[in-house]
């Protein structure tokens, strides 16, 4: 009790210590927020009551019979409550609602047991793992993996897998977390060696199914199910960056520049158009004039527009004809 609260009178120390060491960065402040809060496991306590309670009623019952028998507690009497309540503590026990035991006998398997009440021979058999069936998140990453095109990239991740077949995980692999844990970051590291940069940043979504197959692949035989892969975070040199945010950026003038291209023709063919209703094969290219210095005064915000004369007397020379004809 007393070396838990300190636990967290040191954990609250080194919370208020970080803070006082304000400003941080973003991973700072990230790292920061994943650790200072501690969740609540789930605790075990009530299955160790019902041992106690076991041990201790069994004894009790020994030496009452003891008493009654002899009047007295004698030596013998105390043994042989001792003895009782030993054997009667290994033999008794509860598994917690989502756990599964699997139990040997003279080192063989012999069945798997639980959750609740199960009962086991002392000296013969035992409990040798208790397997844990809800879902668990690993997070694992990898530093600096070579992608297709030797590009060094960081990733971090989250693995959401359970164990559904308990006698599987204690029989084909020895420490399965461990394992899944191992085999999750090289599956990680063969998925992006297999994509390129940019294919890593935009296709995440490909890279949690493959990552996630390959998991799948190697660890049919262990009893356990993956349910999910999630990329949380892909770090890129921030050279590459910069060279990668020119490129985009690039792009999108080109896009522009094609966008106005095509209003430029559109433009054109209805100018065309207004310069036939006036008479005037230059007409067109007078009204173009127009409109583009109508644009800048816009633009700078100005209420004053400012005709040419030329342009103004070529309408008034294109009007006249036109009424002329008429």
């Amino acid at each position: 009790m007393f070396g838990s609260t300190r636990s967290k009178r040191s954990k609250r120390a080194l919370r208020s210590e970080r803070e006082a060491a304000a400003p941080w960065n973003d991973n700072e402040a990230e790292m920061l927020a994943a650790t200072s809060y501690v969740p609540r496991k789930s605790s075990r306590n009530g299955a160790l009551v019902f041992s106690v309670a076991v041990f201790l009623a069994a004894g009790a019952a020994v030496l009452a019979c003891g008493i009654a028998l002899e009047g007295r507690i004698s030596l013998a009497c105390i043994l042989g409550a001792l003895a009782a309540a030993l054997v009667a503590a290994s033999s008794l026990h509860i598994a917690l609602g989502w756990e599964k035991v699997v139990v040997l006998r003279l080192g063989k398997l012999n069945r798997v047991v639980g959750p609740g009440f199960y009962a086991t021979i002392p000296i013969l058999e035992y409990g040798t793992i208790r397997v844990d069936q809800r879902t668990i998140a690993t997070p694992f990453r990898a530093e600096r993996t070579l992608t297709a095109d030797l590009v060094p990239v960081n990733i971090d991740a989250v693995l959401f897998w359970m164990v559904w077949d308990a006698e599987k995980a204690c029989v084909e692999v020895e420490d399965y977390y461990a394992a899944i844990s191992y085999l999750a970051q090289t599956s990680l590291r063969e998925a992006v060696g297999r994509s390129t940069v940019a294919e890593v940043a935009l296709r995440r979504d490909q890279l949690d199914e493959e990552i996630k197959a390959d998991i799948e692949k190697e660890a049919a035989g262990w009893g356990v199910d993956i349910i999910s892969v999630k990329v949380r975070d892909i770090v890129i040199p921030a050279d590459l960056q910069h060279v990668m945010s020119l490129e985009a950026q690039a792009d999108r003038e080109r896009n522009a520049r094609m966008t106005v291209a095509s209003a430029e023709a559109d433009l054109a063919e209805m100018l065309a158009e207004a310069a036939q209703v006036y008479g005037d094969a230059d007409a067109a290219l007078k009204l173009r004039t127009m409109l583009m210095q109508y644009e800048t005064v816009r633009g700078s915000g100005s209420a004053v527009v400012t005709v040419p004369t030329a342009v103004s007397d070529g309408f008034a020379e294109g009007v006249q004809r036109q009424g002329g004809g008429l």
